[in-house]
């Protein structure tokens, strides 16, 4: 970054923390309520001061925000409400401070059209003998303000890919900082996350939540990206989860999707897998309409058969194949039993909308 760039909307933190160091009166707590906008992709955040520490979301009063600034509701009839889903620990305020990630309903309490959650914790509620359990592999692309790749050369590329990929060395690496701290502020806030690593495109990272059962696998993915964007956002960098934010020979970013119930965890559970690959592949364009927020049309630039992914157009499986729609790891295929990883989904994808349908798919209608 150049230095008037890094001057031009940036403040100073040292300066900042001497505020941040001052006692709260007794009984006091911060809680930033978080949702998702009219997007389908982007978080807002505003905070309210309570008189007591909540333990769990369901003692934070509702609230409610201008919908016609986000994109959720018109100037006339603007409030939208906010509705508590989950608590967490806040790692950047600290103390019994908390982030507190709710669901967005309408004037008439129905959901927005961007509220996923609702009928992703309905189908997770009506399969819940089955155990659903998911793991999410999510990645991301930092950028700086002029929105190209950070860590590349202005106006140019970095050499090819190859040894980028959980890379070590300064010509190799750029922004471990911004990836450490999200990685310890989603563990100090509660966030099931369980590993990171650096991606195949140069700037490109990864890290990984789960295993979450059940309606988890949403709550804490998108908490987890909601403290991204705010540690980037101390960093003055930017994190985007375009699926192909570089075009050319260039890696795009997917939110790979491990999945097992408990019938496939047992032994002999490779039964149940490849019953459920069986049913998915009947519903690949049912399942590509849900992997990312645009029914589809951002997933086209990065499912291309090429940059180990499949082709949009054609569902595929295997063992240990990164080329196809869903893979089988090879230990899972030389034990017999564990889960199948979906390859499809993009970097933006919604993971409510994305966890739903593949329960919907798997597990019989009878229990749903």
């Amino acid at each position: 970054m150049t230095h008037s760039m890094t001057a031009a909307g940036l403040t100073d933190k040292q300066t900042k923390q001497m505020y941040m160091d001052l006692e709260i009166p007794d009984g006091k707590t911060q809680v930033m309520y978080v949702w998702i906008d009219g997007s389908g992709q982007n978080l807002r955040c505003k905070t309210r001061t309570m008189d007591f520490t909540p333990k769990a979301a369901e003692e934070c009063p509702e609230w409610n925000f201008d919908g016609s600034s986000t994109g959720q509701a018109e100037g006339s009839n603007s409030d939208v409400f906010l509705k508590p889903v989950t608590l967490f620990r806040d790692p950047f305020r600290r103390g019994e401070h908390k982030l507190l990630l709710c669901e967005t309903l309408k004037y008439n309490r129905k959901p927005t059209a961007t509220n996923k959650r609702l009928t992703c914790q309905a189908v997770m509620q009506a399969a819940q003998s089955h155990h659903p359990w998911f793991g999410i592999e999510q990645e991301y692309t930092l950028q700086d303000r002029d929105y190209h790749p950070f860590g590349w050369p202005k106006g140019g590329y970095p050499k090819p890919q190859g040894p980028f990929y959980c890379g070590v060395g300064a010509d190799k690496v750029f922004g471990r900082d911004v990836v450490e701290a999200h990685y310890r502020a989603c563990l100090y806030a509660g966030v099931k996350i369980c590993g990171t690593n650096a991606e195949v495109m140069p700037g490109q990272w990864e890290f990984q939540v789960g295993p979450c059962e059940g309606i988890d696998m949403g709550d804490h993915l998108w908490m987890a990206r909601f403290i991204l964007h705010r540690v980037a956002e101390d960093f003055g960098v930017i994190v985007t989860l375009d699926p192909k934010p570089m075009t050319g020979d260039w890696n795009g970013a997917g939110a790979h999707t491990n999945y097992s119930t408990e019938a496939m965890r047992a032994e002999g559970g490779i039964k149940a897998i490849q019953d459920a690959i069986e049913k998915m592949s009947k519903k690949h364009q049912e399942h590509i309409k849900e992997y990312d927020p645009n029914g589809g049309r951002d997933n086209e630039r990065r499912l291309t058969g090429l940059h180990e992914t499949s082709s949009i157009n054609d569902f595929s499986s295997g063992v240990a194949n990164r080329g196809s729609s869903i893979r089988i790891p090879r230990h899972v295929a030389a034990e017999g039993k564990g889960y199948l990883e979906d390859r499809r989904p993009s970097s933006n994808c919604d993971p409510y909308s994305v966890t739903e349908r593949i329960v919907r798919t798997t597990v019989p209608e009878s229990d749903i």
